[in-house]
């Protein structure tokens, strides 16, 4: 393991990335600022989403599907009240997903771009 090695940010392509960095800001409440001159959002311990918009761009399919575009990558966010979360997801633009696998553990969306992520109960160990 290298020291010399850190996380730098999470890029995001996406069709739209003024509107996907506003939905991360108002669902998170992060900073919003601009880095390499795409919009970003920043959390208070410097996790970074960087929203970078493609021409290009095709919307992953979730569950995944043979021949279609599959996701990468989802992101999971902890919540202390899933059921407020939720709402708020809504609110702001997400779409739930048909199917669930979480039980009352976590809620999958998609976000503006049609990019998975869950809404997860906060692990209590």
């Amino acid at each position: 393991m290298s020291e010399e090695i850190e996380l730098g940010d999470l890029m995001l392509d996406c069709d739209n990335e003024e509107r996907l960095s506003n939905f991360y800001h108002k669902l998170l409440g992060w900073k919003k600022h601009k880095m390499f001159g795409h919009p970003a959002v920043s959390s208070e311990n410097g996790l970074t989403l960087l929203f970078v918009e493609d021409n290009n761009y095709i919307p992953p399919i979730w569950p995944e599907e043979k021949g279609r575009q599959q996701k990468q990558m989802h992101l999971n966010f902890e919540v202390n009240d899933l059921a407020a979360a939720v709402h708020n997801a809504e609110l702001y633009g997400a779409v739930k997903a048909k199917n669930q696998f979480g039980g009352s553990q976590f809620i999958t969306f998609f976000d503006p771009s049609g990019h998975p992520f869950c809404l997860c109960a906060k692990h209590k160990f």
